[in-house]
Formats: structure tokens, sequence, C-alpha cells
């Protein structure tokens, strides 16, 4: 009686399987990562009925008390442990407490590259209980002074090898702000930081109390979908989500971590430089990105993650091939923006890397994670992921750039495989911080009543597509930015460096895809002023002394007049379909060339060359 029993329930179990992989063939994927999910959220909630408010730094410190002579960082060759960053974090926050009127609440603007000063100056000072504002270590003259000012800083830190561009504004800034150089010999006004580390104690101090964990930790820059780039509100708990990245995605406290990403970035600083921490990890971290060295670091430092924008996995591939290009110990990677092709091709050169894709906005309060690792995906919404975090996607109106409404004023839902707008619930569990400054930018990225009255919603500024079986895909992004070099380029920023050109009348700027790249290259068409004359290398000085290299315009297109949308504003839509092709295009076209410091005539010759990756962009 017992055997047929057994047979039965044997079977029927096989057919539960078979139904299971056939119906929902993600489910026990889903449910194993939704659990590490929860066991993060338990583990949140049980501190606060502790009455503990446990913050990234905290976790560093309780590294730091019970490993200390575990390596932390690797930088160079140079070993740095947790040991280490912690008293010379302690040197920082001295140095600042005895030399300066520095108090909690405090924002100070840090403009430097990779390197571990980085890490001790903002560990420093956050024991102080100071905000750190990141400042993009690309921007100078007004981008620079623009973003100081936005934050409001007390005082700003310069690595030594920035020290020229904060020099080039110093006369500019407000008095009020002191400024603090990481160099022997500074110029005149500016503060010797370095040489006051040198005599600070590295005693441990407990200035570092946080009152909340919506309270603000730090400012990162973005240039969101319009206008120059603004100061993203950082909370504690924001930063705290940002660290559980690596976790997430099977990283453990053994694996060595390689961080080629610019710190300045929420992926460097809070999933990389977090994620090590929330691990207890070592971070093996680079001043930047280099695909000759790239694969020899991971052997040289036994490397076993690494941190990666498409971008870099595409620069990786088109490297000389190797022998032994499989010969090493990267077994997973963790980044955004990878290509189905390079995707591919990575995976088929390089070994059998698990690729963990990610999408989420340093301001958003949203974000989705490849956890099953299918190609192409950013990540999957899967019934229980729309427990947690509310999003829809909407329909978008091109022509007049906003969302779609209908004669009620309600957006509309877009169908399965149509591409629509990511917009994210907003609420007191899953809050928006906006930006510091005026409330306007906050507001400019909400949207209100979207489907009911009072409901309001945050506008990722993504086109997403989500296919039949739940999986989302970023098919393109709005507003006045593009992506380049892996930087967020804000076009009204490089049209108001090219409107100060005597001859220029009007720009537009816009991206263009280009064959072999990751995002698009910038394009300006440009309307002359009456009775002047287009000047090419006054022009490329423009462009070059005042914006970033990623900013910098590749291309340029001269019209007579330019299209408006409905809400008058530039038309871009269409000069982005008909992108560069000289036998296309009517207008004169021309190109950037930085062996003659000019833009030079688009040609037919340099448009194929362009085409067929000969001509480097």
């Amino acid at each position: 009686m017992l055997l047929p029993w057994l047979t039965g329930f044997g079977a029927g179990l096989l057919f539960l399987h078979f139904v299971q992989k056939f119906l929902f063939p993600y489910f026990w994927d889903d449910l194993w990562f939704l659990l590490k999910v929860v066991r993060y959220g338990i583990q949140m909630e049980i501190y606060k009925l502790r009455g503990e408010l446990v913050t990234v730094l905290d976790k560093f410190l309780s590294h730091a008390r019970r490993q200390p002579q575990k390596a932390f960082l690797i930088y160079e060759g140079h070993v740095y442990t947790y040991e280490d960053v912690d008293k010379r974090s302690n040197r920082v926050a001295h140095a600042f407490l005895d030399h300066s009127s520095l108090k909690r609440g405090d924002v100070v603007a840090l403009l430097m590259s990779n390197e571990p000063d980085f890490i001790h100056v903002w560990f420093g000072l956050a024991k102080l209980g100071c905000v750190v504002a990141f400042l993009n270590s690309n921007i100078r003259f007004n981008s620079l002074i623009h973003c100081i000012c936005t934050c409001e800083p007390t005082a700003v830190v310069v690595g030594e090898d920035l020290l020229g561009s904060i020099e080039e504004i110093l006369p500019s800034l407000p008095k009020h702000i002191s400024v603090w150089g990481m160099k022997d010999s500074v110029p005149q006004g500016i503060e010797f930081l370095k040489e006051k580390l040198s005599l600070a104690s590295d005693e441990s101090n407990s200035h570092h109390i946080t009152s909340s964990l919506k309270s603000t930790c730090l400012y990162i820059f973005t240039s969101g979908t319009t206008g120059l780039p603004k100061a993203a509100v950082i909370s504690q708990l924001q930063v705290l989500k940002g660290s559980f990245g690596l976790w997430a995605f099977g990283c453990t406290a053994d694996d060595i971590i390689y961080i080629t990403l610019p710190l300045y970035h929420s992926s460097g600083a809070l999933l990389g430089i977090g994620g090590c921490i929330e691990l207890g990890a070592t971070c093996v971290l680079k001043k930047k990105f280099s695909a000759s060295q790239f694969w020899n670091d991971c052997k040289k430092y036994n490397v076993t993650v690494f941190q990666y924008i498409g971008e870099l996995c595409r620069y990786l591939c088109k490297q000389p091939q190797r022998e032994g290009e499989k010969d090493h110990q990267v077994r997973l990677a963790v980044g955004n923006g990878m290509s189905n092709d390079v995707w591919r091709q990575f995976l088929d050169r390089f070994g059998n890397i698990k690729m963990c894709e990610f999408y989420g906005a340093t301001e958003g309060n949203i974000c989705f994670m490849n956890h099953t690792g299918k190609i192409g995906s950013v990540g999957r919404a899967n019934f229980f992921y729309k427990l947690f975090f509310a999003f829809e996607l909407i329909r978008y109106d091109f022509q007049k750039d906003e969302p779609m409404r209908n004669d009620e004023g309600w957006c509309h839902r877009v169908r399965t495989g149509e591409p629509g707008l990511l917009i994210s619930r907003v609420h007191t569990k899953n809050p928006f911080f906006g930006y510091a400054g005026s409330y306007k930018h906050t507001k400019s990225k909400l949207l209100f009543d979207v489907f009911k009255k009072g409901d309001v919603y945050f506008n990722t500024g993504d086109l997403m597509v989500q296919d039949h079986e739940n999986f989302l895909y970023f098919w393109d992004r709005i507003g006045d930015t593009f992506r380049w070099k892996g930087e967020n380029v804000a076009t009204t920023e490089v049209a108001d460096v090219i409107g100060r050109l005597d001859f220029i009348q009007e720009a537009n700027v816009y991206g263009v895809p280009v064959p072999g790249y990751e995002g698009k290259a910038g394009m300006t068409s440009i309307i002359l002023k009456p009775n002047k004359s287009l000047d090419l290398e006054k022009m490329y000085d423009q462009v070059v002394t005042s914006l970033p290299a990623y900013a910098c315009p590749r291309f340029l297109r001269i019209q007579d007049k330019m299209e408006t949308t409905g809400t008058f504003k530039l038309q871009k839509m269409q000069l982005v379909e008909e992108g560069f092709h000289p036998l296309k295009i009517s207008d004169p076209l021309y190109f950037m060339d930085n062996l003659k410091k000019s833009y030079v005539p688009l040609t037919k010759e340099i448009y194929n060359q362009i085409m067929v990756e000969e001509l480097k962009l």
C-alpha cells in the first residue's frame, strides 16, 4: 500500500516540477533572490527595534576592530589595511578639528581622482558628521564653479593632481570657502592639508553620531535629464542600500574586488567601496581604467570580481588577442550598460564570468538587478518585486517631450514589448530625496496625479521595455542628456559653452549613435549670427578648454533655421535620426580633429573610416 502511494507522490512531484519549469521557469531564482532582500530588510528592522543607527561607516569601524590587519585597499602595489585606513581617516578628522571651524552638518566638497586619500578624506569628514560632496574630477571653469556653489560647502579638499583646476577658479569662489590641497607646497590661498595630516593624531574620535538614516550623508552630482549638473541628496539609507548590491549578487568577504570606475560616481563609491565594506572584503583600486593593464592587474592581485560599464567591456574586447586570456580567477562582474553583442563576445573570449547587470539612477528610488544572468536584460519585474517597489512604464509623447495623458489627464501604461517611460512611486517607504538647492530641481523630476489624484512618481527619464517573461531592457534616454564614454552629458551645458562664441546665434546639442561605441557621440547643430563666419579653430578651443573631453561635440552641423516642438523646445528627434551622414545631409558637416586641433569638413572618406572603426572618436 505504501509503495503505490510513494510512487504516486513522486510522480506528482515530478509533474509539478515540469509544470514549474514550463510555466514559471524563474520561480526559484526569483524566490531565492527575494529571500536575500527580505533577510536584509529584516536586519534593518532589527537595528531599528534596538534603537541602533548602523551606517556604512559604522560597519567599516566594526571591521577595523575585528580584522585590523586585513587588506582593505590595494593601490599601485601598496596595501592599506582596515586599520591603516581607519587611522589615516582619523588624522583627517583631527586635522580639520585642529585647524578649521568645521562642525557637524557642514558640507565639504571633494575634488580628487581615484586614490586612497579619496577614501581617507571621505571617512575622516564623515567621522566629524560632515556631508561630503563628490565633485567630478573632469570638470573645469564655470561648470566646476557651478557645482561647488550648488552644494554650498564650507571647504573644498583638492587632490594633488587637480590643484590646477581649482587654481583657475580660485578668485571666483566665494570668500567663505576654504580650499585645502593634498600637496607639500600649494599655491597662495590654499591650505596645506598634507602637512597638517603628518602632524595630526590618528586616535579615534566619536563625532560621527547620525540622527537618522534619512539624514544627508553625501552629495553626488548628476546631470539628471535637464540642465547643468545637480547635487543629488544621498541619505545614509541610500548609501546602505547601495552597499547591499555586491552581497546580493553573491560576493563574499573572500572576494577581491577590482574598481576602475571613478569614485565620484555612485557605482564606484557606494556599490564598490560601500559594497566592500558590507562584505568586509578587499578592494583593488585603480586610478584610471586601462584596457591594456586590466587582465594583468586581475592576475597580479588575484581579482575575483570587477565593476564595469558597457564601454569598459567593449574596450577589453577590442584589445589584441593574447594567449591565456581565460587564465584568471575572475568569477563575477557587476555593472550596467552592457549591450547584447559585447556581452556575448566578452563571455566567449574571457571565459565563464557571471555578468551581473543592474539598473539604477544615483538619485532614484528604483533599481533592478539581473540575478538570472539573462543576456541584455537589466533585471526582472516579478510578482515578488512589485510587492515592494511600485513602478510603471507609461507612454511618452516625443513631439511634446512629455508623458502622454488622456482627456481626463491620466497617464497610459504601455503594452508588453512596447517602450515606455520608467516611473517609480514615491511614498514614505520609498522616498525620493531630491537635490540640493532650489526645490524646483527636485520638483522637475516628479510627476503628479499620474493615475489618480494625489499620487507622486519619480521620473527616471529612461525608456524601458518589459517582455512577456517580465525581463526589463533599457531602451533609450529622454530629455536633455545622453551618455558617452560612461558619462552623462548635459546638452544644455554644452550649448551654453558654445553659445558664448560671438559668431553663434543658437546651438542645439544632441547625441548620435556611432558603430562600435556604447551610448551616443555629441553632435551640435548651430545657426550663425548674421554677417558672421564660422571659426572652426576657435570653436575647437572653446569646447576643449571649457568642457570635459567626453562632453566635447564630435560633429557639427550648420543650419539656416531650427525646428521646435509644440512646447517651443528645440527639435532633436529628427536630427538624431539623420545622424552625421554627409551624403544624406545637405547642410555643412564638420568633424572634431584632435590632431589638427580644429573642426574639419566631414568628408565621405572620414565618414567611412568612422563607420568601419578605423578612425577613433
